[in-house]
């Protein structure tokens, strides 16, 4: 479904990703791990033509989104949460819903289904979103990235700032969110292990490269990354 094929991108001298290649099938989860700096959250708005591309190309379905616009890249059911949140503070949990509907057909059916997957966001539709706890307004973007029904969602480090009992339950929602569909996911994830027990296959960025991908739970088990990444000794 996505294919991005030696990616470069920089921001004027500084090289944010160098000959990036990644690949995502239909209902795959994938996540993205890596230290901060590594290109992560560059690579998702690289995805959505946010950012220009200096190298490179990026496939949906195998035809070129270069030169497309982002809200065309939305109608293509592309979904982006992004890195902290970013929901409408002064506008109601359903009106904010209602707002990642525009770019897609949305009839009542969708925001029922965001509301059955997280009825906290029910209880709460009138509120304005700016009073919300962080776990609250997580659950939010991810609903209101729902309403366009795409066919990959892209999540920009959901856990960022949530207390640990949260985060354990944004994690459930999302694999929940995953089972039993066509959805595909792409995670960028700081929680290294979260990450991997949750998805399917995962590539390691380091100074905007590849250093490491492969299946999920291999690479959860491998010693290299638990001492890079988990912060535990190579014979733990």
């Amino acid at each position: 479904m996505l294919e991005i094929d030696n990616l470069s991108v920089a921001y004027g001298s500084v090289r944010a990703l160098a000959g990036v290649s990644i690949s995502l099938g239909v209902n795959e989860f994938v996540s993205i791990i890596g230290p901060n700096g590594a290109g992560k959250t560059t690579l998702l708005k690289a995805i959505c033509n946010a950012v220009p591309w200096q190298g490179g190309d990026i496939r949906i379905d195998g035809k070129s989104i270069r030169g497309l616009a982002p809200w065309d890249i939305a109608r293509m059911g592309i979904a982006h949460v992004p890195e902290g949140r970013r929901v409408f503070g002064q506008m109601t949990v359903e009106e904010n819903l209602l707002v990642g509907g525009m770019t897609r057909r949305v009839n009542k059916g969708r925001l029922d289904d965001v509301y059955t997957l997280f009825p906290r966001l029910l209880a709460l539709r009138k509120r304005r979103s700016v009073t919300m706890s962080g776990g609250e307004q997580q659950m939010l973007a991810i609903g209101r990235a729902l309403m366009s029904k795409p066919r990959l969602l892209m999540l920009d480090e959901p856990s960022m700032g949530l207390a640990p009992l949260l985060v354990e339950q944004v994690f459930h929602h999302i694999t929940e969110l995953f089972k039993g569909s066509e959805l595909s996911v792409l995670l960028i994830e700081q929680r290294v292990t979260e990450a991997l027990e949750a998805s399917q296959r995962s590539y390691v960025l380091e100074q905007g490269r590849v250093a490491i991908s492969g299946d999920a739970g291999a690479m959860l088990n491998n010693a290299d990354i638990q001492k890079a990444y988990l912060g535990m000794g190579a014979d733990a």
